[in-house]
């Protein structure tokens, strides 16, 4: 059952913080430097695995990388070579190493070339999110790779909340008239969509009643989002914009 002050909550601060202005502080800043698809795809991709810890620290090392593929991050993915490695070889962020970083780029290469790009990759014959993304990252991991770098592509059915992932699908297929998510994948819906569960959506989450479980995990993501589907059936995690905006903010705490 809906709480209309709850309601009148969420979408009031939906309207407050869905607008252009979230961009230049917020990850998703990478891929709004492009407009090709495939580079806004990529830069997104990267913007969202490295999307923890200090916002202006991931900003700044996103922007360093795409720098490295000289702003051109779909034409440097499919050709680059072992010399245009060579400042990718230096890039860190937290434990996010070069090792990481030039397997993503080998395997995105491979998903480029091989399976018709990353919007496709992240598909499943199951209406689930989940599956997407575990197809998505059965196919990102089959190439010979460290077992560290798996760390950095989350699995929803272990239980992870997959926050950064759930963040990415919601940036490449949610489309409304603000201009900050890009609605370019369609063969996803809006309300298949997961909510990118942190410390600040879960917190605020349960401070207003619409979670339960303690845990930032996977069912914690389900119970949620199930509960944001009631508030709006075919847009449930435009609500993710009220809830990390009220917690960042510290309007709710």
């Amino acid at each position: 059952m809906v709480n209309q002050y709850i309601k009148e909550i969420l979408d009031n601060a939906y309207l407050k913080f869905n607008q252009k202005n979230f961009i230049e502080n917020d990850p998703i800043c990478i891929p709004h430097l492009f407009s090709k698809k495939e580079d806004i795809e990529i830069a997104g991709f990267f913007a969202a695995t490295l999307a923890w810890g200090n916002r202006k620290s991931i900003i700044k090392n996103c922007t360093n990388l795409v720098n490295c593929m000289d702003l051109n991050p779909h034409d440097f993915i499919l050709n680059h070579s072992k010399k245009d490695l060579k400042l990718v070889k230096k890039f860190v962020h937290r434990t996010f190493n070069s090792v990481d970083c030039c397997y993503f780029i080998t395997s995105l290469k491979n998903i480029y070339k091989n399976h018709n790009g990353l919007s496709n990759v992240f598909s499943s014959n199951k209406k689930d999110i989940a599956y997407h993304i575990l197809n998505f990252r059965n196919i990102f991991f089959e190439l010979n790779h460290l077992n560290r770098t798996e760390k950095h592509v989350s699995n929803p059915l272990k239980n992870s909340s997959s926050k950064r992932l759930c963040m990415y699908l919601r940036w490449m297929v949610r489309n409304d008239s603000y201009g900050v998510d890009f609605g370019i994948w369609k063969h996803i819906k809006p309300n298949q969509l997961y909510l990118p569960l942190d410390v600040h959506t879960g917190n605020v989450s349960r401070y207003l009643g619409l979670l339960n479980r303690k845990q930032n995990d996977w069912k914690a993501v389900t119970e949620i989002t199930k509960t944001l589907r009631i508030y709006d059936a075919n847009d449930p995690i435009k609500y993710d914009f009220s809830l990390f905006g009220l917690g960042v903010n510290g309007l709710i705490k």
